[in-house]
C-alpha cells in the first residue's frame, strides 16, 4: 500500500448508520501514513440522530486526523486554488450528494471540497451508501461512473430482500480504491454480489 505521505480529504455526508464503518477507514488511512483532512456536510455538522450527536462526530474526526474539520464552504474552497490534496474521498456518499455531484450543484462544504479538488484533475473517490441506488439515483451513478477522474469504492446491494434499491460500498476497500485512483485506475470489480459489500 503506497499511501504514505499522501494528502487525502475525507468527506463525510449524512448516512449516519455507516459512520462507525467510515471512521474505521479514516483511522486506517492514518495508520497507512496518509495525511487526512476531515470535511463534513452541513447535515453532519448540525444533525443529532439516534446514531450520535454532531458535536461528538466532529470531535472524533478531529482526534483521528489531528487537524480541524472543514465545515463551511469558505473553509473548503481553498482546496482547489492552493492544491491542498492528492485525493478526495466521500465516505459515506449519500444519494443526495450523488445527485448533486452528477448535476453540478455546489451548495455544501462537501460538494465545494469535491469541486475544488476536481478542478485540479485529482481523483474523487465515492463510497456510496444510498437507499435509492437502483431507483431514482441509478442514472446519477451511471453518469458518475462515466465521469473523468471519478472512482467508486466497489459496491453492492446491502439488503436485497428488505430494501431492494439500496446499495452500499464495501468500506474495507477504501484504501485499495484510493491507491488505484491515484494511479488513474478503477478498482475492479466495481459491482459486488448481494451482501458482499458488508464483508470484512
Amino acid at each position: 500500500m503506497s499511501l504514505e505521505g499522501k494528502k487525502i480529504g475525507f468527506i463525510m455526508t449524512g448516512s449516519f448508520c455507516t459512520f462507525e464503518t467510515a471512521f474505521a477507514q479514516m483511522s486506517r488511512l492514518k495508520e497507512l501514513g496518509a495525511q487526512v483532512t476531515p470535511i463534513v456536510s452541513y447535515h453532519v455538522a448540525n444533525i443529532d440522530s439516534r446514531f450520535g450527536e454532531a458535536e461528538a462526530f466532529i470531535k472524533r474526526a478531529e482526534q483521528i486526523c489531528g487537524v480541524p474539520v472543514l465545515d463551511s464552504i469558505p473553509k473548503a474552497e481553498p482546496i482547489g486554488p492552493q492544491k491542498l490534496l492528492d485525493a478526495v474521498l466521500i465516505a459515506p456518499c449519500t444519494g443526495n450528494t450523488l445527485a448533486k455531484l452528477a448535476n453540478a450543484i455546489t451548495d455544501t462544504p462537501s460538494l465545494m471540497a469535491a469541486k475544488a479538488h476536481m478542478r485540479n484533475g485529482g481523483p474523487l473517490v465515492l463510497a456510496i451508501a444510498t437507499n435509492d441506488a437502483l431507483g431514482a439515483n441509478a442514472k446519477n451513478i451511471g453518469m458518475l461512473l462515466n465521469a473523468k477522474n471519478v472512482f467508486f469504492v466497489p459496491f453492492g446491494q446491502d439488503g436485497p430482500d428488505t430494501k431492494s434499491n439500496s446499495m452500499q460500498a464495501r468500506f474495507a476497500l477504501v484504501p485499495d480504491t484510493i491507491e488505484a485512483a491515484l494511479n488513474g485506475q478503477q478498482l475492479q470489480p466495481v459491482v459486488l454480489g448481494a451482501g458482499e459489500c458488508l464483508a470484512e
